[in-house]
């Protein structure tokens, strides 16, 4: 059985006494945390693959929370991001929440704002995490099927007919009906609807579509 790790806060700012302080805080209603003085220190940071939070100031030597922040939306660290400064403003408020911040506290900020703030972040990522499996898991299964089926699976969901099936691949309307079973089947969709959203999924993720499936 495999154990769940438990969720981890990340903390990055130069004032020591604030590290210390956020991680006094977190470890008090039994958070993990890892403190960090850069972003530097961050991304060469090992981060194991749990649920996860970074608590970032903005006023950082070298490169700026603000910046950082804006430079993890467009790699693969996928991790919510509270913002937090001793000279907030309105327009640095804008540009980090229109960044993704889950939020903006401003030094001194209180505690039970801070707790709040990372409870929502976890909820967030953890619900990115689960969409993250199940998006895989439906990906997998497309995999196992056949470029037949998958073709079946594909015409079907964009509102085609067995027949209409039929007659673009060439093949029996008993034929058809056999493919798309077995895909149902495969894909575990109880209803066309769930195949329907399944392929939704799938278009999504960039896979192929029923024109360019070959057989």
């Amino acid at each position: 059985m495999v154990t769940k790790r438990p969720p981890i806060i990340y903390i990055i700012d130069d004032d020591e006494s604030v590290r210390l302080s956020l991680d006094s805080l977190f470890r008090s209603v039994g958070f993990a945390t890892q403190t960090l003085v850069s972003t530097e220190e961050f991304l060469a940071a090992d981060r194991p693959d749990t649920e996860a939070c970074l608590v970032l100031d903005i006023r950082l030597k070298g490169t700026s929370g603000l910046d950082f922040q804006e430079q993890l939306a467009g790699s693969n660290i996928r991790m919510p991001v509270i913002l937090m400064t001793g000279h907030g403003d309105i327009p640095m408020s804008v540009r980090g929440m229109k960044a993704g911040a889950v939020d903006f506290l401003t030094k001194p900020f209180r505690d039970q704002d801070m707790l709040d703030a990372v409870a929502s972040a976890l909820k967030m990522d953890g619900k990115r995490r689960a969409s993250q499996v199940m998006l895989a898991d439906i990906e997998e299964r497309f995999h196992t099927l056949t470029s037949r089926e998958q073709q079946v699976m594909l015409m079907v969901t964009q509102g085609l007919l067995n027949k209409q099936v039929a007659g673009n691949l060439g093949i029996s309307e008993v034929t058809v009906k056999i493919h798309r079973g077995s895909a149902m089947k495969k894909m575990g969709a109880r209803t066309l609807p769930d195949l329907v959203r399944m392929a939704d999924v799938l278009k999504q993720r960039g896979l192929p579509d029923a024109a360019n499936t070959t057989v």
